[in-house]
């Protein structure tokens, strides 16, 4: 790890810090549960529209369609294209609590 000091006493480093983001995110054929890593200034929907062809994905649970849990990792890269949709867990509403925020 390399630190850099400017004249104002501000640091850089190589290590980029981010956020792991707790999410749902529909692909093609299964669904999945883990967490999407975003840089501190970023969105999730910027680091969803990154070029890259694989999103990676921490503590994933991978579903099937009717929620029995298929597989189990502690790390879990996904191709974006297979991706229907993503949301964040702190969106998702019970349906028995009645309708969402």
């Amino acid at each position: 790890m390399t630190i850099e000091f400017d004249d104002n006493g501000k640091f850089f480093t190589d290590i980029i810090s981010k956020i792991p983001i707790p999410v749902m995110i529909q692909t093609v054929t299964h669904r999945i549960h883990g967490n999407i890593h975003v840089c501190q200034d970023r969105r999730l929907k910027d680091e969803l529209d990154l070029p890259e062809k694989f999103i990676a994905i921490t503590d994933a649970v991978i579903c099937l369609p009717d929620g029995q849990v298929l597989y189990q990792a502690n790390f879990l890269a996904v191709q974006r294209d297979e991706i229907i949709w993503v949301m964040p867990d702190s969106e998702i509403a019970d349906p028995s609590k009645g309708s969402a925020k």
